[in-house]
């Protein structure tokens, strides 16, 4: 299996407080058919911690299903808790995913050895690929790249979703281990595809596929000038996205432009309305709203 280009970040779509499994496959079916290279349910920008354990399967399930083998999908499937984590890594394999998506485990913060021992666990006792998934701002720990290194020696640990904000850190990652690496924020995924990096794990791609995309294969096939010129017009509408955190601006995003995604979970709340005019703003600076 190859990751690269841009995968989604997916968004779960709610209604009337339960998941919305019509509008999830119509989701599915838009970003297939826009060209993305993979999908990636249940992360943070699926509202993956409010979901209910049934959900959270529920929702793999419908992806590998309506996916049917047509890109990869690799399930979220983090927990702080290794025990919890596995149930999920089980979960998803039964089900079908390609891969999954680990991240560090939050709130109780870990030493390296801990993070080593956790991710190891999880790639003895699952046979599926893991992507490793750093972002410290959410699980208050920072893996260092001595330990991505040490886990990569794992045929079981394939790639890297990056999210620290650290450019230097796909740098010292790459020098230690060939380790795929896919950017975890869309401000820096071309950036750090100039260094190495195979393509991003997207937010903005829930509402522009097609633009990701394209900025993605200019980029693998060297031409950083044209990507350059997308990634430039796309930043101030990804840069909105995220004024009120994420999934709160792609989720308004998307209704905004006709595909209602239903409403948030507490304790995530809907956009303020100065947010709401500076995303219709960005969006229509790039032809999209309504």
């Amino acid at each position: 299996m190859n990751l690269q280009g841009v995968l989604t970040a997916m968004i779960t779509p709610f209604r009337d407080g339960e998941l919305d499994e019509e509008r999830l496959k119509k989701n599915i079916e838009f970003q297939i058919s826009s060209g993305v290279d993979g999908l990636v349910p249940v992360g943070t920008t699926g509202e993956s911690p409010t979901l209910s354990f049934r959900e959270h399967e529920r929702v793999i399930e419908i992806t590998v299903e309506v996916a049917a083998g047509r890109v990869p999908v690799v399930a979220g499937t983090g927990a702080n808790s290794t025990s919890e984590a596995l149930e999920l890594h089980a979960f998803a394999k039964k089900a079908g995913a390609n891969a999954c998506l680990s991240v560090n485990p939050y709130y109780n913060k870990p030493t390296q050895e801990g993070l080593y021992r956790h991710f190891m666990t999880l790639a003895d006792k699952v046979d599926l690929p893991i992507v490793l998934y750093n972002i410290p701002g959410r699980t208050g720990i920072t893996m260092t790249a001595q330990t991505v290194a040490r886990l990569r020696k794992h045929p079981n640990i394939v790639a890297i979703k990056e999210a620290t904000g650290i450019i230097d850190m796909t740098s010292e990652i790459r020098s230690l281990c060939d380790i795929t690496v896919l950017s975890g924020d869309d401000t820096l995924t071309l950036p750090l595809m100039a260094i190495g990096a195979a393509g991003v794990i997207s937010v903005a791609s829930n509402l522009v596929p097609a633009m990701v995309k394209k900025l993605t294969s200019l980029a693998m096939a060297g031409d950083f000038m044209e990507a350059a010129k997308i990634h430039h017009m796309l930043f101030p509408l990804v840069k909105s996205l995220f004024l009120e955190g994420n999934p709160v601006g792609i989720k308004y995003a998307m209704q905004a432009a006709e595909m209602d995604t239903g409403e948030l979970r507490l304790p995530l709340w809907p956009a303020s309305e100065a947010t709401r005019k500076t995303i219709e703003s960005c969006m229509a600076q790039v032809g999209i709203g309504k």
